[in-house]
């Protein structure tokens, strides 16, 4: 008789990578500073080059201040969900600024962007049509997966694939283009000028997940739409608070009778416990210093500037980035793995990236940069990377005569 926990027993990969002493996930920090060095293993010392924390808010001064007053007045947790016992008055206060800050008509916050964006669900019926970006972040998958509709994928930011996808569906079904802004393991931005105009060219409404980008691009931080001046042509955001904001949570934002109907039909809103006093007031103040401090986006454009130029220079290929998310391809799942090994013997923290995060033969390491890395931190990562690269052959003895510069995504 067959037993549902067989695959378990037969799946040797975390097994195999243990014993190998090359296994890249789940290592625990014993402490975290100020963000930019963590300590693993006990006393170990590194430079953290893996957090998606850009701005460098979660372990800000004032944003920890924030959580704390929050627990001491409000307590550790809400025990119960938004529509029951679980809104405070922090809650309708963020959503309130967040949709200012915006440009939309209100905005609901969850528990977490996974499940933020699984609210989508509710959103898309029998007969509608969803056109995704095979990169999609896989809660925007899951979303679709969970709905009745017709879920038709694209070839990655390639127009003339989504175009010939929207010609042949059938035109009497509502259709909905989505999309990563920026997506989280190639670092490059989506075509949004193509996606609007196809979407107007074929009636169909845009969401746009800014889990990434909202906070870190744009004149003022409001992510890829504000990036290519296409605001008003985004019907729907979606974002995490886990990212630039240095907390925990999700948000949607846009129409006000969109918002409501999610707030009270999506079933990963309804049943699951609000998000705590701690993390909201975290992000609440998180906002203030995006609003109020743009010369954090230009630190961490620059540094990841020259952390691209300098990978780069050393024979590195980092793909079409131009974002604080560096992608070092490695294509070997194997190689990926014992490369983070090496690089966190020689002090860097980074992400081990293979499938199912990226598709077989585009294996890679991921670095992210902060706006609180200093020179010294860029230089000693260049170093490790240097190192641990000539040593496993993934670049050669000699840097390339010349290679191509990267420009960052500015305003």
């Amino acid at each position: 008789m067959a037993d549902v926990f067989d695959k378990c027993r037969a799946w040797p990969d975390y097994r195999v990578a243990v014993a190998a002493g090359i296994y890249a996930y789940c290592t625990p920090l014993v402490e975290r500073g100020d963000g930019t060095e963590v300590t693993v293993h006990g006393d170990r010392k590194v430079i953290m080059a893996g957090s998606n924390d850009y701005l460098g808010l979660s372990t800000d001064p004032r944003v920890k201040e924030a959580a704390i007053a929050a627990v001491r007045s409000l307590g550790t947790g809400c025990s119960g969900s938004r529509l029951l016992n679980g809104t405070l008055a922090l809650h309708e206060e963020f959503e309130a600024r967040m949709a200012s800050f915006l440009g939309r008509e209100a905005a609901m916050v969850g528990s977490t962007g996974f499940s933020t964006n699984l609210a989508l669900a509710a959103l898309l019926g029998q007969g509608d049509a969803v056109f995704a970006d095979r990169h999609n972040h896989a809660s925007l998958a899951d979303a679709v997966r969970l709905s009745p509709a017709r879920c038709l994928r694209y070839r990655h930011s390639d127009m003339d694939d989504l175009e010939s996808l929207l010609t042949t569906t059938e035109t009497d079904a509502a259709r909905v283009i989505v999309t990563d802004g920026l997506f989280s393991m190639s670092g490059d931005l989506c075509d949004l000028p193509g996606i609007v105009k196809l979407a107007q060219r074929h009636n169909a409404r845009v969401i746009v997940d800014q889990a990434h980008d909202l906070g870190l691009l744009g004149p003022n931080g409001r992510g890829v739409a504000e990036y290519f001046g296409l605001e008003p042509e985004v019907d729907l955001i979606a974002a995490t608070l886990s990212k630039s904001f240095g907390s925990i949570g999700g948000v949607l934002a846009g129409p006000r009778d969109v918002i409501d109907y999610l707030r009270h039909q999506a079933r990963s809103i309804i049943f699951t416990a609000a998000l705590p006093p701690a993390s909201i007031a975290t992000a609440l103040a998180a906002l203030e210093i995006v609003r109020g401090e743009p010369e954090r986006r230009g630190r961490v454009l620059d540094n990841a500037e020259r952390l691209h130029n300098g990978l780069r220079a050393l024979g590195y290929d980092t793909g079409t980035s131009a974002t604080p998310v560096i992608p070092v391809y490695v294509r070997d799942a194997l190689l990926c793995m014992r490369f983070w090994t090496e690089l966190l013997q020689e002090g860097v923290f980074t992400n081990a990236v293979i499938h199912p995060a990226t598709a077989v033969g585009n294996e890679l390491i991921r670095v992210s940069v902060m706006a609180t890395h200093t020179e010294e931190h860029l230089d000693r990562v260049l170093s490790a990377f240097e190192r641990a690269g000539r040593r496993l052959g993934v670049i050669p003895a000699r840097p390339p005569a010349s290679f191509d510069q990267v420009r960052m995504a500015r305003p």
